[in-house]
């Protein structure tokens, strides 16, 4: 007997407990029950103000009163898995707690309601704050300059590449560089970017311990390779320990060092990608620096770059004149890439991440990234026996298991993904990276306390153990959740996106 028929339904509208069954609005819409009461407007001796486009039809929308409106939002947002209700464990996305106090200084009236077309002269505060926020990355990188416009990991990339490209330009036979390596387990913006500037991409193979293969990597080294992209730790949670020897070769063939900095939060104060040979980086600013992170924004990823790639840096740029910091909006080198965005970067989330570095030190840095590969070392030793570790060594910022352990019972990763709805949680990130079958990828990150974790494995161990006795439950999971099985591959593909009666 499942949840479903233990007991009748109480109401018969489909409410689950506290949490109501909630319709669109269009389907709670009643004529005449609207919020507002407008008076017809006074038509005696007044021509069109709008000469002739007045509306003939309804406005179709729907007719609700106030409570209505305010209840319906209310109960979506309690369907909402967020940060504040509990563990996000999403690989390779760095889901961490964002402190309150960031949030609160990103909104002082000085700060919040600035505008980019203010004079400059009007806002030496801000400058400041973007000035010592780029020196903050420069230090901890490693590199010698900085652009803050690009507006998210991938735009990032995009600018990285951008500058990997308008340098081999610069130099003879540059440009018939037109290949770039990336490996196998690589973010998928890795390769777009390359493709999308018109590099041919070739991929390199993970080696039996879960690293770019160094000899496939070194076969495939020639005259025309422009770059090797690559995430350090990588995909797969681990730190690419043979990445001097990557540097090594690709710099000996003439080629430039990408750095996807994704991974960024894992080494913090550990160790500067400069110092691993990289020539740029991205740093998504929500991974690393504890900003908002998910539905779509607000992102950041400004890019650090060492001297060889600094003159080809995109525009605005900050540079000191007079004793005053300016935004520089023309390049006198005549070397830049040119502007990559309207305005000045994510300011907002410049804040916060400013914010979240004074709050900590540098020293506090240092401790976060420890604590982030401490739990998730902690949550793989705590599952190795329930679940399929990936590979046998220990990992950085996240865990990574295979479906193995789910051999023998007709489940796949997606079956134990929704039983971990109905356990309370948000499923972890599922078969990525693909090097790895079935994969389950976990990021526990810093901000989670001992006793959290402790929780959350017995949970997925619970649910490791009835995938073995009673798959059939998880087949049908989640029975508790507002919505049961969806097909989210066709309602990405198909969204409807507009209501129809």
């Amino acid at each position: 007997m499942t949840a479903d028929t233990a007991m009748p339904m109480l109401n018969p509208a489909g409410h689950r407990g506290l949490h109501h069954e909630e319709p669109l609005l269009f389907e709670l819409s009643q004529a005449g029950t609207a919020g507002t009461d407008w008076a017809e407007p006074a038509q005696a001796g007044q021509g069109d103000a709008l000469g002739g486009l007045m509306r003939q039809d309804a406005i179709g929308l729907p007719e609700l009163s106030e409570p209505q409106v305010v209840r319906h939002f209310t109960r979506l947002s309690q369907q909402n898995y967020a940060i504040d209700s509990g563990i996000l464990p999403l690989g390779s996305c760095t889901m961490k707690y964002n402190p309150r106090l960031n949030e609160k200084l990103a909104r002082l009236p000085g700060l919040a309601e600035i505008h980019p077309l203010q004079p400059l002269s009007t806002v030496p505060g801000a400058l400041k704050l973007i000035e010592n926020l780029a020196d903050w990355l420069v230090r901890l990188t490693g590199m010698d300059a900085v652009a803050m416009t690009p507006a998210a990991g991938a735009h990032g990339e995009m600018c990285g590449m951008m500058l990997i490209k308008a340098a081999l330009q610069d130099q003879e036979g540059g440009a018939q560089r037109q290949r770039v390596l990336v490996p196998e387990s690589a973010h998928g913006t890795n390769p777009a970017t390359a493709a999308a500037l018109g590099f041919k991409v070739q991929a390199i193979p993970s080696n039996g311990r879960g690293r770019t293969d160094l000899a496939a990597f070194r076969a495939a080294l020639g005259s025309d390779v422009a770059a090797v992209m690559l995430t350090n730790p990588n995909t797969c949670g681990l730190f690419e320990d043979e990445i001097l020897e990557i540097a090594a070769g690709i710099h000996g063939v003439g080629g430039y060092f990408y750095g996807d900095g994704a991974n960024f939060n894992a080494i913090v104060g550990r160790v500067k990608p400069a110092e691993l040979g990289l020539d740029c980086m991205h740093i998504n600013l929500h991974k690393t620096f504890s900003t908002p992170h998910g539905g779509g924004g607000p992102g950041s990823g400004p890019v650090v770059m060492n001297a060889r790639l600094a003159p080809y840096a995109p525009i605005p740029f900050l540079q000191h004149q007079q004793g005053k910091t300016r935004w520089m909006e023309q390049d006198a080198s005549g070397k830049s890439i040119g502007r990559l965005r309207a305005f000045h970067g994510q300011f907002a989330t410049f804040v916060r991440a400013y914010a979240y570095m004074l709050s900590l030190g540098a020293d506090g840095l240092q401790q976060a990234s420890a604590d982030a590969v401490l739990n998730a070392n902690y949550l793989l030793a705590r599952l190795q026996d329930a679940l399929t570790p990936a590979y046998s060594a220990p990992c950085m910022h996240e865990a990574l298991f295979s479906d193995k352990f789910l051999d023998g019972t007709g489940l796949t990763t997606l079956d134990y993904a929704k039983g971990m709805i109905d356990a309370g949680y948000h499923p972890m990130t599922m078969y990525f990276p693909l090097v790895v079958h079935g994969a389950l990828l976990f990021e526990p990150t810093e901000t989670e306390s001992k006793a959290t974790l402790d929780e959350f494995v017995e949970a997925l161990k619970i649910l490791a153990d009835i995938a073995k006795k009673d798959p059939s439950r998880l087949q049908q999971a989640p029975l508790y959740a507002p919505r049961r099985r969806l097909d989210e591959t066709q309602a990405a593909r198909s969204p409807r996106l507009v209501w129809t009666t």
